[in-house]
């Protein structure tokens, strides 16, 4: 049975969660509002061990390392925490069963814009914890730079707190607990094809200058090259990850090889040309950089493909195959949706429609959106 949140703060289930200060790591209560035993075991629990000590609590056995992390990047105004964090973290809090307790981070571009009170608010009311990290203005400007330096920076954090980073695009909701995210233990990153081929190198063609480029940039041999799907029009690519959901273990570091290999190609002069070319370049060099050194650094059998049922392109939804359109979309574990409008077009069941349907309602009368 699902545990309802609203993003007005209205509905709690009884819960704990787990407050990461530097390297120390506390238990703490939080709303333990309908479970008086729990709260008295509990509370017997963390006398044991003085809230200063820098030793971390173990509640009832439970171990103080986290299962997944769920991290995004957002702009420090506008919708992007006005709207689509809260939708995400709202959905993970209600819909993700097991790990619907997990922390959720949202790294945000140090910025002069505050965010404000009331978003704040909706935050903290969800348990989001709002890092903000440091970009040079110049390299903020390029298309997606600061997602991949974000990234970098969640995995840097991480480290020491949890099993699995899941990183996702800031459109992304959780209808259904995900767990194919708890990878197995000779995986090192779980990933999704992209949607559509656009750049992307058709496998039984051979490869075009770009990215025999990125090959050669990245030091991708060969014998590391396999086919895979992209997901609406079905084209059999040479390796092309999704950049906007991936899980990894965070101590391989694999998004921090990401951001060193980017921030010294994406204004190689020899990309340079490409995007003069065509701007579909400038867009995803990041992507096709990730995919790079994703295949450059791991073998293909520590990757672990999801199936379609994650990360599915909502707003793709007419244009994928048929058999790739599902009667109920309830039927989904993690989506994207680029824009709200989009869930008015398609086949929703409750109780997930009715509870979209509250969100949006409840953020356009709070004056959020």
């Amino acid at each position: 049975m699902h545990k309802y949140f609203s993003i007005n703060d209205q509905i709690f289930s009884s819960r704990l969660f787990k407050k990461l200060s530097n390297r120390n790591e506390t238990w703490v209560i939080h709303r333990l509002v309908c479970q008086p035993k729990l709260l008295k075991d509990t509370w017997k629990d963390m006398k044991k061990v003085p809230l200063d000590s820098g030793s971390p609590i173990s509640v009832h056995g439970r171990d103080p390392m986290e299962k997944v992390i769920f991290a995004c990047m957002a702009p420090p105004y506008g919708s992007g925490l006005n709207l689509y964090v809260l939708l995400f973290a709202a959905s993970i809090r209600t819909f993700a069963g097991t790990l619907s307790d997990s922390p959720i981070w949202v790294l945000v571009p140090k910025s002069e814009n505050e965010i404000s009170e009331q978003t704040k608010k909706q935050l903290v009311s969800l348990e989001v914890k709002v890092t903000p990290f440091e970009i040079d203005p110049d390299v903020s400007k390029f298309p997606f730079a600061g997602n991949v330096l974000a990234a970098a920076t969640a995995e840097s954090l991480a480290k020491e707190n949890t099993t699995f980073l899941a990183w996702m695009g800031l459109d992304t909701l959780i209808i259904d607990e995900p767990t194919l995210f708890l990878l197995g233990e000779d995986k090192t990153a779980g990933y999704r094809p992209v949607h559509h081929t656009l750049i992307g190198s058709i496998y039984e063609e051979p490869p075009d200058p770009f990215w025999e480029l990125i090959y050669q940039k990245c030091h991708v041999t060969e014998d590391k090259i396999f086919p895979m799907k992209t997901h609406v029009d079905h084209n059999t690519l040479r390796p092309y990850f999704n950049a906007g959901h991936l899980i990894v273990r965070p101590e391989k570091g694999l998004f921090q090889t990401w951001w060193d290999y980017f921030k010294k190609l994406y204004h190689d002069p020899c990309f340079e040309e490409y995007y003069e070319k065509n701007e579909l370049y400038t867009i995803f060099i990041h992507q096709a950089v990730l995919t790079g050194v994703i295949l450059s650094t791991t073998e293909r059998q520590e990757l672990q493909e999801l199936p379609f049922t994650y990360n599915y392109p909502l707003h793709l939804y007419y244009e994928s195959p048929r058999d790739m359109r599902p009667q109920n979309v309830n039927d989904l574990v993690t989506v994207r949706y680029e824009e709200p409008k989009v869930f008015e077009k398609i086949p929703f069941c409750d109780p997930l429609k009715s509870w979209l349907t509250d969100q949006v309602n409840s953020l356009s009368k709070a004056n959020l959106m």
